[in-house]
């Protein structure tokens, strides 16, 4: 391919760390979109980001697009022209309409008619005259949270932009991109290497920027480099680096020269709880803590520096400074807060409002205590330590370490119920109270803990149903739909025998009138079914097997989840294509049936063919063999017991004629298409599912 080389660079202030990845790979996903969408071809993309800038690099570049030919059909031949042969007023409005020279109209002839038609040669524009067009259409595409306007105009981008370097080949393509004027400057490290170097050659590219400017513009070699090291530092003290994927992009977004450092803190800040020690080592200063061989915490951490120097001592001093000061106001705060019990803090809950219309935490606590009794009473739990756990839920909330590290609630309420000797039980719940917190976190591990974070968040979903407050797209301020997750996967992942509905009314009912919506129940099981949507969609079932299960509406999400499973590995056998095709026929006749009033039971006695006396009889021994299946949830049991009646059906389907004229047998036949869907329906509505191939098998359970 005779292409060339583009360089395109956006220098800004520092991006957001924690999205500077994302940003990058938008960049290059709008760019390399852009390039399809205007025909250009290209070898090969690279992408490159640091805190200051967005860069990529397109090799072999075709410099013009190539010609194409533009097909345009007119009128139909009879209306082209009229008696005269003069072209008529809908030839001349496409000639217009099109710009057609009309020497090179042709007339199309095929099967269907005759048309005027033309064909136009496009010739392909420069790529030079393109990429502008391209780049800004790709940056006003980028988006973010939050974007900033700068100067005196109303332009937005994620960062103030402060040059623009668009570079093909040798030539610098000159452009007004978001107000700024492209140049072939480009900017090094703010206190390393050359400040401003002039790119001559898209080539240089990134290797000018590391040798001149001290920028390792390459996101993923900078990434290396500082996890190597840090492995290699933490071995040589004998330890072992936590090096979180999160938080080493992170730190890897902050820095265009990484340098990495070891560093110690006082041996005495270990008497802290770990999880407020390590949070504060990652989450507060970007730090990495070091581990022994066993998990132990040691007092030492590292971290990364963004500049060489030849006092390395004294950055090192520095950090153990800050970290220190940290550590210093922590320790206070933990011990003050150890001076009182956590149930001290019962009657200050009266004064935090949880919401305006829903009372303070110490009315929400009130409600958890009732409706974990509730919960812990149908799942096995203990009831008196979950009513201890639910009356202490919240009363960390209260204390200086979560005032200061929000992040620590519910974690630091098990050290002080610790502290203050509470059963381990009670303790260890409180820690998993709002777990889970996120896609993909562990959920609690115990009945106590299951029962209090259950409690916590049905007892806020059906509040805000309660007073229709429901989630609106982005908006979701107590996270509802994040609670509805939490609360589905402990149950289902626990496996714990709680009904939706039974759990909703328990919730409506302990907030004694203050509810003003009547479908809260309703509302929150709808809810609760849109979330166990998006759920098992993610886990890789199908919408169809869903939707089968939905149509019979189980109200236990672990029954709920069996039927899913069970569907799924229905549709690996064999049997089922032609059994789904049986039940969308019995549903055609049922629904065609004119709403005819079917009987509750078979008449055995109007019962004229072997076929149809045959079905009936296997139906009714289904029927009784069946009932323990359904009843002890063994639906993929059931269904591979169902497929034996393949043969039979299709038997009767083929010898018996359903609509006779004798009305009598013709509802009494139609009752038993209705004993064939209700025996399925026990399971699912397998008329909703698709027809697969042979090779489309969704394998679950």
């Amino acid at each position: 391919m005779n292409g060339k080389t583009l360089l395109v660079e956006i220098g800004t202030e520092e991006l957001p760390p924690k999205i500077l990845r994302n940003l990058a790979k938008l960049f290059l996903d709008y760019v390399t979109i852009e390039l399809k969408l205007f025909r250009l071809s290209y070898e090969k993309v690279f992408w490159f980001a640091s805190p200051r800038r967005l860069a990529i690099k397109v090799i072999n570049l075709q410099i013009q697009q190539l010609d194409r030919i533009i097909e345009k059909r007119g009128p139909i031949l009879a209306n082209a022209f009229d008696l005269n042969g003069d072209m008529t007023k809908e030839t001349k409005n496409w000639i217009t309409n099109n710009n057609i020279i009309s020497s090179k109209i042709e007339t199309l002839r095929n099967i269907k008619g005759e048309w005027l038609f033309v064909r136009k040669i496009v010739k392909g524009q420069k790529t030079e005259l393109l990429i502008p067009i391209i780049i800004e259409k790709t940056l006003k595409k980028i988006s973010a949270p939050k974007l900033m306007r700068w100067g005196d105009n109303n332009i937005k981008f994620i960062r103030p932009i402060h040059t623009i370097t668009i570079i093909f080949g040798k030539k610098l393509i000159s452009s007004i991109i978001l107000g700024i004027k492209s140049k072939r400057v480009i900017y090094g490290h703010r206190f390393m290497g050359d400040s401003k170097i002039t790119l001559v050659d898209a080539d240089q590219y990134p290797e000018i920027i590391l040798e001149r400017g001290k920028v390792i513009a390459d996101y993923e070699k900078r990434k290396e480099i500082i996890r190597t090291n840090a492995k290699l530092i933490a071995s040589k003290l004998g330890g072992i680096v936590d090096l979180s994927n999160e938080l080493l992009d992170e730190v890897n977004s902050l820095v265009e020269w990484p340098v990495v450092f070891a560093a110690n803190f006082n041996k005495e800040f270990l008497g802290i709880p770990n999880e407020l020690l390590v949070h504060i080592i990652k989450n507060k200063q970007k730090y990495f803590p070091i581990y022994d061989n066993k998990g132990i915490l040691l007092p030492r951490f590292i971290f990364v520096s963004n500049i060489e120097c030849d006092n390395s001592k004294q950055i090192i001093i520095g950090n153990e400074k800050v970290l220190h000061s940290r550590l210093v106001d922590a320790k206070f705060f933990f011990d003050i807060d150890k001076k009182n019990r956590l149930s001290d803090n019962l009657h200050l809950l009266d004064k935090i409002i949880f919401h305006n219309k829903l009372g303070s935490l110490q009315d929400k606590t009130k409600r958890i205590i009732n409706l974990s009794r509730w919960i812990a009473s149908k799942i096995g739990a203990d009831i008196n330590h979950s009513m201890r756990a639910s009356l202490l839920s919240k009363c960390d909330l209260i204390t200086n370490i979560v005032c200061e590290f929000a992040e620590m609630q519910g974690i630091i309420g098990m050290y002080y119920a610790r502290y203050d000797g509470e059963i381990e039980d009670v303790s260890i719940a409180l820690s998993q109270q709002y777990k889970p917190c996120f896609s993909g976190d562990m959920i609690p591990s115990t009945l106590i803990g299951c029962t209090l974070s259950i409690s916590d968040k049905i007892d806020t979903m059906v509040g805000m149903f309660g007073i229709n407050q429901f989630p609106k797209r982005s908006k979701d301020p107590l996270a509802l739909r994040r609670a509805a997750f939490g609360v589905l996967r402990i149950i289902i992942e626990m496996n714990l025998p709680l009904n939706l509905k039974h759990m909703a009314q328990e919730a409506v009912n302990i907030y004694k009138g203050i509810l003003i919506n009547d479908n809260t129940v309703n509302d929150l099981i709808d809810f609760m079914f849109a979330r166990l949507q998006k759920l098992y969609l993610e886990n890789g079932f199908s919408l169809d097997v869903f939707q089968a299960v939905l149509s019979v509406r189980p109200l236990y999400p672990v029954d709920f989840d069996l039927r899913m499973k069970a569907l799924s590995h229905f549709l690996s056998l064999d049997e089922s294509t032609e059994l789904i095709i049986v039940n969308k026929r019995v549903n055609n006749f049922l629904t065609k049936s004119n709403n005819t009033i079917i009987n509750n039971e078979i008449n055995l006695s109007l019962l004229k063919q072997k076929e149809e006396i045959e079905l009936a009889n296997y139906i009714s021994k289904l029927t009784t063999k069946l009932k323990p299946y359904f009843t002890q949830g063994l639906y993929k049991e059931a269904l591979i017991e169902l497929t034996m009646l393949k043969t039979t059906i299709d038997n009767f389907f083929d010898k018996v004629t359903i609509n006779t004229n004798d009305f009598a047998v013709y509802l009494n036949r139609l009752t038993l298409l209705m004993k064939i869907k209700i025996l399925f329906l026990e399971v699912a509505d397998i008329s909703i599912l698709k027809i697969r191939k042979k090779t489309d098998f969704i394998k679950k359970g």
